[in-house]
């Protein structure tokens, strides 16, 4: 199939296509006499299990890795459940971050109760009294 037909078939588009060969996630086509690229399902499958991924917000290494490890189907799982267990640290630190991040917001939206002149505002009086916090290291593999 051409390029058009796999992206309708794994529904992406042709741009992401590109995007994952120039990446190295998705193995170059074949090409026809009139330098066309031929996909087969080999493709499908692997676009399917790239997107699957990144549905669970993997990042492009992790990908990179998994599909590694899925080229060599003889060895263990041992190592697909390190890069879950790595991944699930990230999601479990960015959740704590996000957290903290909900309980700043909601700690400033309890200073403005009711509406009244933009000058009265706590909202915006605590945004610009308040000490920033220093811009930690984030500990989500994503950046």
């Amino acid at each position: 199939m051409k390029i058009g037909e796999l992206a309708q078939v794994a529904q992406c588009t042709v741009e992401t296509i590109r995007y994952y060969e120039k990446e190295g996630l998705l193995p170059a086509p074949g090409r026809t006499a009139g330098n066309f690229r031929v996909y087969g399902p080999e493709h499908v499958e692997r676009l399917r299990f790239i997107r699957n991924c990144r549905a669970l917000d993997m990042s492009h290494d992790e990908i990179h890795t998994l599909l590694g490890l899925a080229d060599k189907a003889e060895q263990g799982c041992g190592a697909v459940n390190e890069v879950f267990d790595q991944h699930i640290a990230h999601v479990d630190e960015r959740i704590r971050e996000l957290t903290h991040l909900k309980q700043q917001l909601a700690t400033l939206r309890q200073r403005c109760q009711s509406v009244q002149a933009v000058q009265s505002c706590g909202i915006l009086q605590g945004l610009a009294a308040m000490e920033a916090e220093p811009k930690s290291e984030r500990h989500t593999h994503l950046g």
